[in-house]
């Protein structure tokens, strides 16, 4: 057996429960390693800990919080192609997509290192003479972050920069299909000097670990992205103790393709957004809302290149697209695949592939034909499969998109700065993108959506402020 991979509680290295195997989805003969399971009673241990420590971090100022933050950003430029590495081996994306993430997180890191030192506050006169009024904002004090799978660095480094930075305390539980790239930023952060239990790192199965985290007492908020029903239950729950929530849920994000867009920019677009990443991305461009003057030429352009993509092992140079990234979801996707076929559609592509290794390889699928009323246009497969759906018109385009119980992301492909700017204003979500990939967003901007997509303030950028800090007004008697 390797040496196992310990979960980090304040400050020391602990067994869990158990040890689960971590293996690629590429080659399942590669054996990663293996990690610890934690339990209910290690979240206690890591939630008292991190109760403890926050005030001291707090106090220690802006300068120490920025200080860590650069270092850990360092770190993680100095390491990505090892980080890369890992991510590619446990999750399946693509080498260069996984350097790519890797680089990214280092870069949300810098970002919040100067955030630390700009924690905005107002100075107000107050209606009363001989008063003033100021408005601080304060940490939270300890933080619970529940990371996905699809990107293991990037979002644990987006939910816990801004929460360090801010002066909170945090405790993390990756998503158990990736624990490799959670326990190298952990070993990051303890080795770049973060006071102990200041971050604390419990691995291990969201029923077990993740349900501590929402009962535990000493966190009082919650930041969450998964699935829909996980989100909800979340929701539910947190709900008893009122804690704070932030949560992020899914999409079924449509691309609106237009009679006069330029069709080598409009197929770019979605062949980006449906497919690389395996097309793993809450923001991926799973409905392609054609007009009906452009819809064969842009369905031939598209399925040829999509069958053209080179599906293959994270780590072969030729690989265009990786593998699944689980057998249960590999499976999931497949069945999704039979159902298109069922309600009506034309499919082309969506077989399971034989790669040159053991693993969850699937070609990408188009499903041609749809209507909007249709299971593979309403929920999330979150796999390489896009549905087609021909409208006549940019009115019936802008209804067909925003008819869905999802908000995230949305895009057009237009050369029209009319229907760009209607577009920009009535689509029910919260980001656009105009000929550009529903996928594929900045670090210092706002990231989330509306509807059942997100719950609570926005990640990333200044924004997420209002989710890890509190307000608090103070008036003042000058005499």
């Amino acid at each position: 057996m390797t040496t196992p991979h310990l979960n980090l509680i304040d400050g020391r290295w602990l067994p869990g429960d158990h040890l689960t195997e971590n293996r690629n989805p590429s080659d399942l003969s590669d054996l990663i390693g293996h990690y610890a399971a934690g339990s209910a009673a290690d979240v206690a241990l890591a939630a008292e800990a991190a109760a403890r420590a926050q005030p001291g971090w707090w106090a220690a100022g802006p300068q120490a919080r920025a200080d860590l933050l650069d270092r850990v950003a360092t770190a993680i430029d100095a390491r990505a192609t090892e980080i890369g590495t890992m991510l590619a081996r446990e999750e399946g994306k693509i080498l260069p997509e996984a350097i790519a993430e890797t680089r990214r997180a280092a870069q949300i890191f810098r970002f919040f290192a100067g955030e630390a030192l700009r924690l905005p506050g107002e100075a107000l006169p107050s209606v009363r003479p001989g008063v003033e009024a100021t408005v601080t904002r304060e940490p939270v004090g300890v933080v619970g972050l529940i990371t996905p799978w699809n990107f293991p660095i990037a979002i644990p480094a987006w939910k816990i920069a801004p929460a360090l930075a801010f002066g909170n305390a945090v405790v993390l539980k990756p998503a158990e299909l990736v624990p490799g790239c959670a326990h190298l930023l952990a070993t990051i952060l303890h080795e770049a000097g973060c006071p102990p239990g200041v971050f604390n790192l419990v691995m291990g199965p969201g029923s077990v670990v993740g349900r501590a985290m929402v009962e535990a007492p000493q966190i009082t908020a919650l930041s969450f992205t998964g699935s829909v029903a996980t989100g909800r239950a979340i929701a539910r729950a947190g709900a008893e103790r009122m804690v704070k929530l932030q949560l992020e849920m899914g999409g079924k994000n449509p691309m609106v393709v237009l009679d006069d867009a330029d069709l080598p920019t409009a197929v770019a677009a979605c062949l980006n957004g449906a497919f690389f990443s395996t097309g793993q991305r809450c923001t991926a461009s799973s409905r392609l809302i054609v007009q009906a003057g452009i819809h064969d030429a842009f369905v031939a352009e598209l399925a040829r290149q999509m069958q053209a993509l080179r599906v293959g092992p994270a780590l072969d140079p030729a690989s265009q697209i990786g593998p699944v990234v689980s057998a249960a979801q590999l499976a999931g996707n497949l069945d999704y695949v039979a159902l298109a076929a069922t309600e009506g559609c034309e499919v082309i592509g969506g077989a399971r592939l034989n790669g040159p290794t053991e693993g969850f390889f699937q070609a990408p699928a188009l499903f041609l034909g749809a209507t909007n009323a249709m299971r593979v246009a309403r929920e999330e497969i979150f796999g390489p499969c896009a549905t087609v759906i021909k409208v006549d018109d940019f009115d019936a385009a802008l209804a067909v998109a925003n008819d869905s119980e999802f908000g995230l992301s949305a895009g057009i492909c237009t050369a029209s700065l009319k229907h760009a700017t209607a577009f920009r204003r009535g689509a029910k979500a919260g980001m656009v993108m105009v000929n550009l990939p529903t996928a594929g967003v900045d670090y210092h901007v706002p990231f989330g959506g509306t509807k059942g997509s997100s719950h609570g303030a926005r990640e990333q950028g200044r924004h997420a402020v209002e989710f890890y800090t509190t307000v608090k007004t103070a008036y003042s008697f000058a005499g």
